[in-house]
């Protein structure tokens, strides 16, 4: 069997060229969108990622503002800086990168800012309008990301039984409910390390979404022939023959499984560029979102 390769770069190309579209008439009508976003310390994957989300908001004309503050600032300055920017009207989207430095309380930061401008949907009333299907909320970036790409290659979820492998608040727990949303209609299991049997858990989904955290995890015996994988993982493990030493693999092992898949998306090049693609989208929602009110 020879998958359907699953291209998130050309997939995210399709949402940015909507959003340019959006945007336009945005401006046009007096308003441009905004993003703040927010880094405490040096980490080199953070900085790393800051960088790609203020390019892309240049890249579809959406105004940024990018804080990098030191590892040293404390819980209250940056609470400080948040309740800056709830009070920004031309700010409409705040992201403050994850992880922090140890001595930040991540969830504490997460309640000071404003469910209308939390566009990476961690907040608990976004979490809570996820759950309730209330489309005024914010669904986290990664598993949104996911749900396009089905969409956008037409693969069905109604009736289908999909499988989730983690139950983080940032990819697992929101995934399976989109999934499992009226909209999806999708019956879900999520699995994690305590499954039993998780392999042949596993054998039994339609679709199966890897968003564990561990290198090429998922084998040939966790796929049944035909089913439609998701690769969420983005690990980066030692490889002496590439120039870096190290090469970039997802939570499934590719060359296993994708002999049985119908569809499989890659890794890189899959679940990846969709990230940044729907953090650009909600930002352009939270934006129609504040101006109409």
């Amino acid at each position: 069997m020879t998958p359907v390769l699953i291209d998130g770069k050309k997939v995210a190309a399709d949402v940015r060229a909507r959003l340019v579209k959006e945007i336009e008439e945005l401006k046009a009508a007096g308003h441009t969108p905004g993003l703040a976003v927010v880094l405490v310390g040096e980490d080199p994957a953070s900085q790393v990622y800051v960088g790609s989300k203020v390019k892309a908001c240049a890249e579809l004309g959406i105004y940024s503002q990018k804080w990098a503050l030191p590892a040293e600032t404390t819980q209250e300055e940056l609470v400080e800086l948040i309740h800056q920017l709830n009070a920004d009207d031309r700010i409409h989207g705040i992201l403050v990168q994850s992880p922090p430095p140890p001595h930040i309380d991540e969830e504490a930061v997460i309640l000071n800012i404003d469910p209308r401008k939390d566009v990476d949907g961690f907040h608990p009333a976004n979490v809570a309008k996820l759950v309730l299907e209330d489309e005024t909320g914010f669904v986290p970036c990664t598993p949104l990301g996911c749900m396009e790409l089905l969409a956008a290659y037409g693969i069905p979820t109604a009736g289908k039984h999909a499988v989730v492998i983690g139950r983080s608040m940032i990819v697992g727990k929101p995934m399976a409910n989109l999934l499992v949303s009226k909209k999806a209609n999708a019956t879900v299991t999520i699995a994690h390390s305590r499954t039993a049997d998780l392999p042949g858990l596993c054998r039994t989904a339609d679709i199966l979404v890897a968003a564990v955290g561990r290198p090429e995890m998922v084998k040939a015996d966790y796929v049944k022939p035909g089913a439609v994988v998701v690769d969420v993982g983005i690990n980066r493990i030692e490889d002496a023959t590439r120039p870096r030493g190290y090469r970039i693999v997802g939570d499934v092992d590719f060359e296993a499984v994708k002999d049985s898949c119908s569809a499989i998306t890659p890794v890189p090049g899959g679940v990846g560029p969709m990230t940044i693609a729907m953090l650009m989208a909600n930002t352009v929602k939270a934006c129609r979102q504040q101006m109409k009110h």
